[in-house]
């Protein structure tokens, strides 16, 4: 069985998320394969959604028998190294991703040297989108619903109406 982890904060969840992970799915393809969405806990970051919901409206966008969804706090290579996956999906937007990602990357090389990073180019479509800037067009009152699953989509407009 090969497993892969994409990991990130998903918060909220974006369409170019889901794109990353029908396509890491693909490559990943072998009925024993298994891919692993897992959602950071990062106390640094102050999330607009609980690492629950940014669960739940994974689950609710993305149903597959080769999927599953978790979440981890502490270092993500600790985390791969338990679930003893051997490979790292990182989506990349622009070449600012790239120079942060490209750290991360090394170090985490450095503290697992058998683990590898597999660097996925996001869609032309969705290349300009990221969670952070989803959050603030929706907080403004914004239509992000071309961007994110319909549920997530209304999740941001209760979140928006509860402020």
């Amino acid at each position: 069985m090969r497993l892969a982890v994409y990991p990130g904060s998903f918060d909220p969840v974006t369409n170019g998320h889901l794109d990353i992970v029908q396509r890491t799915l693909a490559c990943f393809d072998r009925d024993d394969d298994r891919v692993v969405v897992a959602v950071a806990d990062n106390p640094r970051k102050t999330p607009l959604f609980t690492v629950e919901e940014r669960k739940a409206h994974l689950l609710a966008a993305l149903q597959h028998p080769r999927l599953e969804i978790d979440s981890f706090d502490g270092l993500l290579i600790d985390y791969v190294q338990r679930r003893g996956a051997k490979v790292v999906v990182r989506g990349l937007r622009a070449l600012a991703d790239f120079e942060f990602e490209f750290q991360l990357a090394h170090m985490n090389r450095r503290l697992a040297p058998d683990v590898e990073t597999l660097f996925m180019m996001t869609g032309e479509r969705d290349f300009f989108v990221s969670s952070s800037l989803v959050k603030e067009v929706a907080q403004f009152g914004g239509d992000v619903a071309a961007l994110v699953p319909p549920h997530v989509a209304r999740a941001l407009v209760e979140k928006r109406s509860r402020r």
